[in-house]
């Protein structure tokens, strides 16, 4: 007997391998986010500026903007694994959102900044390029 009513799954391997890179990352940079957040805001000291920049913010203000943008990745990332259009869309926003979050941080955390923006570059190339494939 055969399974007529099984859908299909004609899933590109690399597609799912690399929705499943974009969630997984969008969960660790979260979490990093929430730390690096936490820290800004136990501990004003911690990261210092050498030079001026236009975004000067407090530290404290620093730490909430990536406090609520660390939650925002772990629940895009979570809702990644469900193949949601709407979740895949959630991903694209929130990567390029902690892009220009961390595009303004570069005086705080240069380095770190510059790894994140590159990991949020391959994260929105892996929802857009591959997303289709894997939606259910």
């Amino acid at each position: 007997m055969s399974n007529q009513m099984e859908k299909p799954t004609d899933y590109s391997s690399w597609a799912v391998g690399w929705a499943g890179f974009a969630g997984v990352m969008l969960i660790i940079i979260g979490v990093f986010d929430i730390l690096q957040g936490l820290v800004a805001i136990v501990d004003d000291n911690f990261y210092v500026v050498t030079q001026e920049w236009i975004f000067e913010f407090d530290t404290t203000t620093w730490g909430w903007i990536h406090l609520i943008l660390g939650i925002i990745l772990i629940a895009s990332g979570i809702g990644i694994f469900s193949a949601n259009v709407a979740a895949r869309t959630v991903g694209v926003f929130a990567a390029g959102l902690a892009m220009i979050v961390n595009f303004a941080w570069l005086p705080y955390y240069p380095v770190w900044s510059t790894i994140v923006i590159a990991i949020c570059i391959a994260i929105i190339w892996a929802l857009t390029a591959h997303g289709r494939d894997i939606a259910s």
